[in-house]
């Protein structure tokens, strides 16, 4: 797949902040153990970055989720393709996401996750796309906040390809 991509955020400024919302997520939760739940695939290196930059006890589960099925922009039907395997009630849980864009997907997963009865749920994103909201969700921690492009890199992807460039980029067919 040919494209040009003109990178948006490098694997520095990365890096550099989710070492910040690693503290931040401590500083929220301190002497908990914090329960990450990664929102499968492309949350993948944001999780993996993500759980080394928080000091303390940290718990991680997986939840796959499809709503783009291939292309570049939401289908709006959210399909759960792997669920959690182990309890959440009572925990302090964070859902880690690559990026929040219609806020339809990050919806349906609050509502799902809340009535397993955590302690506390909220919302990581290490991308934040307000511009195309079409349901307003909170997100508590954001990397950064993007406009209205489409993104690639660092674990977000275009047909399964682009996941493992260690930055974002705007994707230019």
């Amino acid at each position: 797949m040919s494209a040009n991509l003109k990178v948006l955020f490098p694997a520095e400024q990365i890096a550099s902040r989710v070492a910040e919302l690693g503290i931040q997520l401590r500083a929220d939760h301190p002497g908990e153990t914090i329960t990450l739940i990664a929102v499968l695939k492309g949350s993948v290196l944001f999780l993996a970055d993500l759980a080394r930059a928080v000091p303390g006890d940290v718990r991680l589960e997986f939840l796959g989720v499809a709503s783009y099925h291939g292309g570049t922009s939401s289908s709006g039907a959210v399909q759960i393709t792997q669920d959690l395997r182990a309890s959440i009630e009572g925990q302090a849980c964070v859902i880690v996401e690559d990026i929040v864009d219609t806020g339809l997907t990050m919806d349906y997963l609050l509502r799902t996750l809340a009535v397993r009865g955590p302690r506390s749920l909220k919302v990581a994103c290490l991308l934040d796309k307000p511009g195309n909201r079409e349901t307003d969700v909170q997100v508590d921690y954001v990397g950064f906040t993007i406009p209205d492009e489409f993104v690639v890199g660092y674990g977000l992807d275009l047909g399964e390809l682009y996941r493992n460039l260690p930055f974002v980029a705007v994707y230019q067919p």
